[in-house]
């Protein structure tokens, strides 16, 4: 997972809120528990696709679910988004490592756009009726597998 592009493009997308005088920021949390946000932030849940490869075989495998959780908050001027993007492992590999996903800088982009959006109905208060943009899919020939998916364990991966 390539910190850099993630917070580059959220600088990016952030910077339409410039002219509300707030400064916001992206930090990577591991521990950030899904739906146990600190009190006063919001919790934000998406979907999107990405890539994954095993430390241990290094074989590769695409999903369509993989969950990002974030949590915000804005307090005197100063804006947080904490980030953890859910992992998957290896079903090949008995002792597998959970892996983090690598996300192509175009869903990346879409997931902060959506991102900016709910920062602005929820620190902001504005009214906003554009829908949320999908991320774009990679093609994925075997099923989700819920036992190798951080989201699942967590109880918050999307699987319509």
């Amino acid at each position: 997972m390539n910190q850099q592009d993630w917070t580059r493009i959220f600088d990016e997308e952030m910077a339409i809120l410039s002219g509300k005088g707030d400064t916001w920021n992206l930090v990577f949390d591991e521990s950030i528990e899904p739906n146990n946000p600190d009190y006063g932030w919001t919790k934000y849940f998406r979907k999107t696709s990405a890539r994954f490869s095993c430390t241990s075989c290094r074989r590769t495998w695409p999903s369509n679910r993989v969950m990002v959780i974030f949590h915000m908050c804005l307090i005197g001027g100063q804006g947080t988004v904490k980030v953890r993007p859910l992992r998957q492992e290896c079903n090949s590999c008995p002792t597998a490592a959970m892996v983090k996903p690598l996300v192509e800088p175009d869903n990346i982009r879409i997931l902060m756009t959506n991102l900016v959006k709910k920062v602005r109905r929820n620190c902001y208060h504005e009214e906003i009726e554009e829908p949320n943009r999908v991320f774009n899919a990679v093609d994925v020939k075997s099923p989700h597998e819920p036992d190798h998916c951080e989201g699942c364990r967590l109880g918050v991966c999307d699987r319509d």
